[in-house]
């Protein structure tokens, strides 16, 4: 027969009980997680007010906005400052998306090689803004674990994109607070597996009634003195909308 020290016998009934009280979350828990988190950051529908301020080494530019969602398939993003941009608009119709350029009144279809382009001159692209994909559906969800991150218990969860999903990124690692079920930090990741940039989601307050972090700041990696900060301003999500809201028509005219 073989003796063990109890010391080592410690060490193996600990390992047993953390295998038993503490199993790997499995994916349809943490599919959960994204679409708990997904349905807090855009609600069913809503309206939002925000600043977008581009920051680079030698100038600093602001860009002010209202955008309306309904779900995960219709989207509108206006422009309203500075003048020159002033009437800019963005419209997502499921998978199908268009650009209004009131200085030479033309609407543009934008093709799916745009979408990893900048948007308005930031580190954002333009899927970033006008979301065309979704998180929820286009992606499968894999829960890594539970880490502190600046004293905030949160969930880490991977995302990898669905076969044939047209996305920017290959890899997305989100860190989501346990309380609020809500973002705190998201590593985005190319094609090649290097990490393309981080984004952090901070001051999270009440707005339209619930609570959403209201401010966003990406920062470019390898980039230095390249970031982007988006501060929401204003938010309802009681907003009544309907698809033909999100028409090519009210692209043109929405104030």
């Amino acid at each position: 027969m073989i003796k063990m020290s109890s010391g080592l016998m410690a060490v193996m009934l600990i390992a047993l009980l953390t295998i038993v009280y503490n199993p790997a979350v499995p994916a349809q828990d943490a599919t959960a997680i994204i679409r708990q988190m997904d349905g807090k950051m855009r609600g069913e529908a809503a309206y939002t007010e925000m600043t977008m301020t581009t920051v680079r080494p030698r100038y600093t530019r602001d860009i002010s906005m209202k955008s309306w969602s309904l779900g995960d398939e219709y989207s509108l993003v206006l422009i309203t400052a500075p003048a020159r941009d002033n009437g800019t608009s963005f419209l997502k119709r499921k998978n199908e998306m268009w650009n209004y350029v009131p200085s030479i009144d033309k609407t543009v279809k934008m093709p799916p090689s745009m979408m990893s382009q900048s948007w308005m001159g930031s580190d954002f692209t333009n899927d970033d803004l006008v979301r065309g994909i979704s998180i929820v559906d286009d992606y499968t969800h894999s829960y890594k674990g539970a880490e502190v991150y600046e004293t905030r218990q949160c969930h880490v969860v991977e995302l990898t994109p669905k076969p044939d999903t047209p996305v920017v990124y290959d890899k997305v690692v989100y860190w989501i607070d346990q309380e609020f079920v809500l973002p705190v930090k998201v590593l985005n990741y190319d094609e090649r597996g290097e990490l393309a940039n981080t984004m952090f989601f901070r001051d999270i307050k009440e707005m339209g009634g619930r609570m959403i972090p209201a401010v966003i700041e990406l920062i470019p990696e390898n980039k230095q003195g390249h970031k982007t900060i988006v501060l929401t301003t204003r938010a309802d999500y009681n907003v009544t909308l309907s698809q033909d809201f999100f028409s090519i028509q009210n692209l043109t005219t929405v104030k």
